[in-house]
């Protein structure tokens, strides 16, 4: 982050992901996860190397065209003062049906009609009128409004129970099929269905595989595995 670094943040880094493709990002805290995804998107810019989106290396791409294509859901993405519908319509093209419709995607209709003013509840000054998963689910409600070409989620189910959290990622396939969706998470039920996991340990990939064949041939990610599963799960509690 700094020029001044004597040590690379990422190394070796040499990763092609198809259009439409689902990817899953793990690894242990600090070990790069975040920086990667924040390479294509550009808060950062690599050094060395390049990172291209649809071909094209995204410093070359105008900024506002390469963002107009990416939705960027964090783990502790901000809400607005507002309603939650005027939270959601991030696409000024979408109609009210539409944003209703991707709280349903998102599973946030859920806790939402349970409001007396339902679409129409105000969030306030600090989202401190709903939960840390009920922030994320309208997040991710914004997100699939805009039907991007690349979805990253930045550990952005952590405050979501599993079956939540499977619910979502099932939707992802229906409503954005044709989108290419990054999933950073620190639970392996978040990421064991994508097409891909991607392995990172010390800012290099220590693995690629599917599932199976990660908790087959790759000890950091059997570990982690086995350290979630062997009490009958990772996180399993019913949220609100």
């Amino acid at each position: 982050y700094h020029k001044t670094s004597e040590e690379e943040v990422l190394t070796d880094i040499n990763l092609h992901i198809k259009s439409g493709e689902t990817i899953g990002i793990i690894g242990g805290t600090g070990c790069g996860k975040s920086s990667l995804v924040s390479l294509v998107s550009r808060l950062y810019d690599v050094d060395s190397g390049s990172v291209t989106v649809g071909g094209v290396d995204v410093r070359d791409m105008d900024p506002h065209a390469l963002m107009d294509q990416i939705a960027f859901v964090f783990q502790n993405s901000r809400l607005f003062k507002t309603s939650i519908l005027e939270n959601v319509w991030g696409n000024e093209n979408a109609t009210e049906e539409e944003c209703i419709e991707a709280c349903k995607w998102a599973c946030a209709d859920e806790f939402i009609e349970r409001f007396p003013d339902k679409y129409n509840t105000v969030i306030e000054r600090g989202g401190t009128n709903v939960s840390g998963g009920q922030k994320q689910r309208i997040c991710i409600a914004r997100a699939l409004l805009k039907k991007p070409a690349v979805l990253i989620l930045d550990d952005s189910t952590s405050a979501v129970d599993t079956a939540t959290d499977a619910k979502i990622r099932a939707a992802f396939q229906k409503c954005i099929p044709g989108t290419t969706k990054i999933i950073i998470a620190q639970r392996v039920s978040s990421v064991q269905d994508a097409d891909r996991i991607v392995v990172l340990d010390d800012g290099r990939i220590n693995g690629v595989g599917t599932h199976d064949e990660l908790v087959a041939n790759n000890e950091i990610y059997r570990d982690i595995y086995e350290s979630q599963t062997k009490d009958g799960g990772d996180f399993d509690r019913p949220q609100n």
